[in-house]
């Protein structure tokens, strides 16, 4: 777990559980992204954790969109956050496209970003406009969940970002090489690398030296 404090002293923690899941406690409420029980390993028994305020879903891929976990999730308040496809897969949800902004509780705004492949050959994983990536403003607080996205564009005018949560997997998201490109435009107080699957965490943290970054390295393979 890590810990952060918003402007006015509030208590964010950010628990990871495995490739692109988490979970982040903002001042007792529960925010689960992209939860999964068996899609990627290790197994995850979601009935075991407290009920969440709030699930976010960048899109439908098995690694990130599961039905049962959303299900062992929810209560009757709970928002579902997504992109169009997942939420017709799940027959519910608030659909969000790249631009869309949402104020979800007083201190808690959630806006929608581009997320898509670039490389050619890749483009079909994740086509640009079809899934999200998410940034959250808790209580001032801005916090980057980059989703299934390659070094994009759009990056540039992600600003003042406290944490970011980004990719690096290919075929499917980045490179290191990449995902420095990507932290030199967003430049986030402090970066997780996470969805790295086979990627060998060294060498992220190679391709990231002398960013003044601080990178930390979690349980996200």
């Amino acid at each position: 777990m890590d810990s952060f404090t918003t402007q006015s002293g509030k208590s964010l923690q950010v628990t990871p559980i495995k490739h692109g899941s988490m979970e982040i406690n903002f001042d007792g409420r529960i925010i689960q992204v992209d939860p999964v029980i068996d899609g990627t390993p290790p197994v995850t028994d979601y009935t075991k954790m407290a009920k969440a305020d709030v699930i976010l879903i960048t899109h439908d891929h098995y690694d990130h969109y599961d039905e049962q976990a959303v299900s062992d999730l929810r209560k009757e308040s709970t928002v579902i956050i997504t992109n169009q496809l997942t939420a017709a897969a799940l027959g519910e949800g608030e659909v969000m496209y790249n631009g869309d902004s949402l104020q979800v509780f007083d201190d808690l705004k959630i806006d929608a970003v581009a997320a898509y492949n670039t490389t050619p050959g890749h483009t079909q994983f994740h086509p640009k406009g079809r899934d999200n990536g998410f940034i959250l403003t808790a209580d001032g607080l801005r916090i980057y969940i980059a989703g299934d996205t390659e070094d994009i564009e759009e990056m540039k005018e992600v600003a003042d970002i406290d944490i970011a949560f980004m990719p690096c997997n290919q075929p499917f998201t980045m490179t290191p090489a990449q995902l420095r490109h990507a932290a030199e435009m967003v430049r986030p107080r402090v970066l997780f690398p996470y969805h790295y699957g086979d990627t060998d965490p060294n060498a992220i943290i190679e391709a990231l030296e002398g960013l003044d970054i601080d990178v930390r390295i979690r349980n996200f393979q």
